[in-house]
C-alpha cells in the first residue's frame, strides 16, 4: 500500500533519534525502501531485501555525477591538510592580528566574526582558526569565551551554507541533481537569498559584534568572564601564500570550470565536474608549493594528504548512503505520497515553512545538518514538481532546517568543536547560545510564512 512508502524516512528518523547514528539509519531506510520495491514484485524474503541494498548502494557509482562527489568529498580532506601543515592556516591569522583590526571589543568581535567567514571552506576549521586566534583577545578585552564560542558558531555552518565552494554545495548539488530539476546549479544559488535562517543568524552576530551588546545567558556569562583557558596546539606560521594561493585557485577555478563546463554561461555550467576540477587544481598547487618549500618530502606530502582523506570518510560514507537512499526513495515514490498528503491537508502556504520546522527539529535532535539533508531532501524535491513549489524557496528551508541543528545541537560536532576552541564548556556554549538561534528560527518560519504567500501563486 502507498502509505508503506512512508515507513523508510520513519524509520530513518527513529533510528536517529534512537541511536544517534546516521550511517546506520540511513543503511537501515535503504534496506526498508529496497525491500517493499521487492515486495511489490511479489518477492518476500526480506535477505534479498538486503542484497538489493548492497546493489542499490553500488548503482550510485553508475552516475558520473556522483562519481564526482564522493571523489571530491575525499580530495577535499587533503587540500584541508594541506592548507593546516603548511602554516599558511596560522601565517593568515598573524597577519589578521597584525593588520590593526584587534584594537578593542568591536574590532576584536569583528576580526573573529571575519575569519571565520573568510574560511568558509570547511566548518571546523572555520571555528578552530578563529577560536584560537581570539581566546586571549577576548581575555584581554573582558569577553567571554562563551561569546566567543557563539560568535564562532554562528559564523561556520550558516557562512558554509551561503558561500558554497566547498563541500556542502557540492554534497548538496549531488542530492537535488537526482531529481528532475531544471538547471540544479541555478536552483542552489537561488536558494541562498531565501536561507533566511542563516542570513538571519548572520545578522544576528553582527549586530552582537558591532553593537558589543548581549542578551539572556550569555550577558551573564560576560560578567563571569572567565580568563585562564588551556590554548590549543597548532602549527607553527610560515607565510600565508601557502593558504591564500590554493585557495584563490579554488574560488577562482570554481568560476572558470563553471563558465567553460557552461559554454560561456555562468549559470549552466556543470557543478558536479567543476568542483572537482578546481579541487583537483588547488590541492595539487597546494601540494607543489609545500615540495618546493624543501619542508616536506613527496613521502611526507602523501602520508599528509591521506591523512586528511581519512579524517573525511564518515562523511563520504554518509554522502554514498544519501545518494542511495534517494534514489530508492524516489522509485518507491515516498515523495509523491507524502507530496500528496501535504497537499491535501496541509495550506499550500505552509508547507514551506512546515519543511523548515521538520528539518530544524530532526537536526536538533540528530545533531547533524548533512544526514538531515538527506533525509529532507527526497521528501522536498518531490513538492516542486508535484504541487509547483518554488525549488529555491522549497530547498532554502530544507537547508536552513539542517543548519538549525548543526548549529546549536550540544550533539553536534560544530557546536563540540566550537567549545573547544573557544575554551569553553559545552553546555555552557549550548545554553548561552540557545536563545539567539530560537530567536532566528522563530524569525525564519515567520518569514518563510510571508515569502510563500508572496512567491506561491
Amino acid at each position: 500500500m502507498e502509505w508503506l512508502s512512508v515507513l523508510p524516512p520513519l524509520v530513518a528518523i527513529i533510528v536517529v533519534l534512537w541511536r544517534r547514528e546516521v550511517i546506520l539509519a540511513l543503511f537501515l531506510a535503504i534496506y526498508c525502501s529496497e525491500t517493499l520495491l521487492q515486495a511489490a514484485t511479489g518477492i518476500h524474503a526480506p535477505f534479498m531485501g538486503f542484497l538489493a541494498s548492497i546493489e542499490r548502494i553500488i548503482a550510485v557509482f553508475q552516475s558520473p555525477g556522483n562519481a564526482r562527489i564522493l571523489m571530491f568529498s575525499l580530495l577535499i580532506g587533503a587540500f584541508l591538510a594541506y592548507l593546516r601543515h603548511s602554516g599558511g592556516v596560522s601565517a593568515l591569522v598573524e597577519k589578521l592580528v597584525n593588520s590593526g583590526l584587534a584594537g578593542g571589543r568591536r574590532r576584536v568581535g569583528l576580526m573573529t566574526t571575519l575569519t571565520g567567514v573568510v574560511l568558509f571552506i570547511e566548518s571546523n576549521l572555520s571555528v578552530l582558526t578563529a577560536g584560537i586566534l581570539s581566546r586571549g583577545l577576548f581575555d584581554k578585552f573582558g569577553m567571554s569565551r562563551a561569546r566567543l564560542a557563539y560568535i564562532i558558531d554562528s559564523t561556520s555552518a550558516p557562512i558554509c551554507i551561503l558561500i558554497m565552494f566547498n563541500a556542502w554545495g557540492a554534497y548538496v548539488l549531488g542530492l537535488i541533481s537526482t531529481y528532475d530539476i531544471d538547471r540544479p546549479v541555478s536552483v542552489l544559488i537561488g536558494s541562498v537569498p531565501l536561507n533566511f535562517y542563516a542570513l538571519t543568524t548572520i545578522a544576528i552576530v553582527f549586530y552582537v559584534v558591532l553593537r558589543d551588546r548581549v542578551h539572556g545567558p550569555l550577558a551573564r556569562a560576560d560578567k563571569q568572564a572567565a580568563t585562564e583557558n588551556e590554548a590549543l596546539p597548532e602549527f607553527a606560521a610560515t607565510k600565508a601564500r601557502y593558504m591564500v594561493i590554493p585557495l584563490f585557485v579554488l574560488i577562482g577555478g570554481i568560476f572558470a570550470f563553471m563558465y567553460w563546463t557552461g559554454n560561456g554561461t555562468l549559470t549552466e555550467g556543470d557543478g558536479t565536474q567543476s568542483i572537482l576540477y578546481a579541487t583537483a587544481l588547488a590541492t595539487l598547487v597546494a601540494y607543489l608549493m609545500m615540495l618546493i618549500s624543501r619542508r616536506f618530502s613527496h613521502h611526507d606530502l602523501v602520508n599528509i594528504g591521506f591523512e586528511g582523506m581519512s579524517e573525511l570518510l564518515q562523511l563520504v560514507l554518509i554522502v554514498l548512503l544519501s545518494l542511495a537512499l534517494g534514489a530508492s526513495l524516489k522509485l518507491l515514490g515516498t515523495g509523491t505520497f507524502i507530496a500528496g498528503l501535504a497537499g491535501e491537508h496541509v495550506p499550500l502556504v505552509l508547507i514551506v515553512p512546515m519543511l523548515f520546522l521538520a528539518g530544524a527539529l530532526v537536526s536538533f535532535t540528530t545533531g547533524t545538518s548533512w544526514g538531515t539533508f538527506a533525509l529532507m531532501i527526497p521528501i522536498g524535491m518531490p513538492l516542486i514538481e508535484t504541487l509547483g513549489l518554488p525549488p529555491s524557496l522549497v530547498l532554502s528551508a530544507v537547508l536552513g532546517g539542517g543548519i538549525f541543528g548543526d548549529h546549536c545541537s550540544p550533539i553536534s560536532d560544530t557546536t563540540a568543536v566550537s567549545s573547544i576552541a573557544a575554551g569553553c564548556d559545552l553546555l555552557e556554549h549550548v545554553r548561552t547560545q540557545l536563545p539567539y538561534a530560537l530567536v532566528a528560527g522563530g524569525l525564519t518560519f515567520v518569514l518563510y510564512i510571508i515569502a510563500s504567500f508572496i512567491m506561491i501563486s
